[in-house]
């Protein structure tokens, strides 16, 4: 069995480094420094041993490693603290990293006080080498941010902006099930917990309260929503003054930045707080109950003349039009059926049945068209004030931002579920394919079971050319055949690609099915229940191009167009 790659160990270092607060580099650091005791899974760790009443088969695995190396760093940490050790002392702000001196007493290796349970001993190493691979794999942190260009030159600012973060955080807080999570996160890290029940439990005062907090997989009920929010905004408002710049501190401050903007990644984390420390909730927070309002709407209209009104003003807002008037002619109406001083009521009633399903048309696809602009999200703003008779647009952003808290906890049977999407109507089918016309939810040739997003990668490789068009559509009409004559759907796994990441294969032929993909006339697949090799011979008879199958992929079977009988086996 293969080992563990780099993704993999990384995992582990991110998951224990967010658990105990320590910067993740460290735990690299020492994988990289030690490279031992030899482990049972056949990893190497990071020179940790047994220790207290830590047994040695409690850290005989990788994983394990990473737990207690996290957990005797942490140690470490608390133990230099007590020795009078300053946060400064502990860190480098303006590199963010930890401080040269700190890295020479990891180096030294540690043996945990006879109290301390849950840390191990940590063996010496190098100190110089030690240093150097923690500056490389800080490098690699921030390398992997996909803004590094634009990223400051120092990190000088982050405990000020930290700290101005969290100052004025609770004013902003809503309830919001991330903004929860985003705070019982950071206190978790602050009180060097190791688990959410623990910080719910030790912020719930009832022993009821903590024996529920306990049971990791249950949410808390409204109640006691309520009053862990009281808890937990108690607890947060001193962090900013209390701030020291102790490692784990500012760890959890940065950890409550990232989940409070739903950020991927800590560096990602740090550079948005180089040019925004406010925490406001983002209007965006509401577009989900804005869709699912809008959804609503179609089944509850009733024709009234307030709905009816409802919808115009949305529409009006939604393309940004400066009268009724001018809806009324985008939707088609004569505004003087409306207007004129004796009606026909025939003609009015006709009227308006013709912009009742005009609007119904409009409010089903604006959960598809609705592209998050401020028009879009301001008139859909305008029809929950209307249609819910609110006073005002605070009003109804309020309103949004309760049926999002039901949303986040309500069975997919409630009615505060969000309803499902519906599929969307494809316009007319074009009289030939070009670049410019694909529909990519369209069956590639008429009446068949491939479609251009199976073709395209849901549209990540667009054809640029008609040529690619035309070959696409050529390697359709082919595997419609044989798909028929298998009596299977071919789920297919690679088809026009421009990429040319060439598949793990024998690299004799690497670069003959890259430019086969890359023309648009191959593909590669696999049918439920079949091997490849019984797909193999079923099309071997009679299949005029490139027919292929894979021994180390005992289910992938290859087509393409080209016009020579060809066949492989790799």
């Amino acid at each position: 069995m293969a080992g563990l790659n780099a993704a993999h160990r990384n995992h582990y270092f991110l998951q224990e480094a967010e658990r105990t607060g320590i910067h993740q580099p460290i735990l690299a650091a020492l994988y990289r420094v030690h490279q031992q005791p030899q482990l049972n899974d056949g990893e190497v760790g990071l020179g940790i041993a047994p220790a207290n009443r830590i047994a040695l088969e409690q850290v005989s695995t990788f994983p394990e490693q990473v737990q207690f190396a996290a957990n005797t760093i942490r140690s470490l940490t608390d133990k230099l603290v007590a020795q009078g050790w300053k946060g400064e002392e502990f860190w480098e702000p303006t590199q963010g990293r930890y401080s040269d001196r700190f890295l020479g007493v990891i180096a030294n290796g540690y043996n945990p006080p006879a109290n301390d349970l849950v840390a191990a001993r940590l063996e010496a190493c190098d100190r110089p080498t030690l240093i150097q691979a923690y500056l490389d794999s800080l490098v690699i942190e921030q390398s992997a941010s996909s803004d590094t260009e634009h990223a400051p030159s120092t990190v000088a600012y982050l405990d000020g902006a930290l700290q101005q973060f969290v100052e004025h955080i609770t004013r902003h807080y809503v309830g919001l099930s991330y903004q929860r999570e985003a705070l019982l996160e950071a206190l978790r890290i602050w009180r060097k917990l190791d688990s959410r029940p623990a910080i719910v439990a030790s912020l719930l005062s009832s022993s009821q309260s903590e024996s529920q907090s306990n049971q990791s997989d249950s949410r808390e009920g409204n109640g006691e929503d309520r009053t862990l929010d009281d808890r937990l905004i108690q607890a947060v408002q001193p962090l900013s003054s209390s701030f020291a710049g102790y490692p784990h501190q500012r760890e959890a401050l940065i950890r409550l930045v990232q989940r409070w903007r739903q950020l991927p990644s800590r560096r990602a984390t740090i550079l948005s707080l180089s040019t925004n420390t406010a925490a406001e909730v983002e209007i965006c927070a509401i577009d989900s109950a804005l869709i699912a309002f809008a959804q609503s709407v179609s089944r509850r209209y009733r024709g009234q003349g307030e709905q009816r009104y409802a919808l115009t003003e949305t529409y009006r807002v939604w393309h940004e039009l400066e009268s009724r008037t001018l809806v009324l002619k985008e939707l088609g109406i004569d505004a003087q059926v409306l207007t004129a001083s004796n009606p026909d009521q025939a003609a009015l009633i006709d009227a308006a049945a013709q912009i009742d399903r005009a609007l119904l048309e409009f409010i089903r696809r604006t959960p598809v068209e609705f592209a998050a602009t401020q028009s879009q999200r301001e008139a859909l703003i305008r029809l929950v004030q209307l249609w819910q008779g609110l006073d005002d647009r605070s009003g109804a952003i309020q309103e949004l931002l309760e049926q999002v808290r039901r949303m986040e906890t309500a069975h997919r049977t409630s009615p505060d579920a969000p309803f499902a999407p519906q599929p969307i109507a494809l316009p007319p089918r074009p009289m030939t394919w070009t670049p410019e016309t694909i529909q990519l939810h369209a069956a590639i040739v008429p009446n068949g079971s491939f479609t251009w997003a199976e073709a395209t990668q849901g549209g990540k490789h667009a054809p640029p050319n008609l040529a690619t068009v035309e070959a696409i559509e050529r390697m359709a009409k082919a595997a419609q055949h044989a798909c028929d004559r298998i009596h299977r759907p071919f789920q297919i796994l690679r088809w026009y690609d421009a990429s040319k990441v060439s598949p793990d294969v024998n690299q004799r032929m690497v670069g003959a099915l890259d430019r086969r993909h890359e023309l648009g006339d191959a593909i590669e697949f696999y049918c439920d229940g079949l091997t490849g090799n019984q797909i193999y011979y079923a099309l071997d008879p009679w299949w005029p191009g490139g027919l292929g199958r894979y021994t180390q992929y005992p289910l992938l079977c290859y087509l393409d167009c080209r016009h020579d009988r060809v066949r492989w086996t790799w």
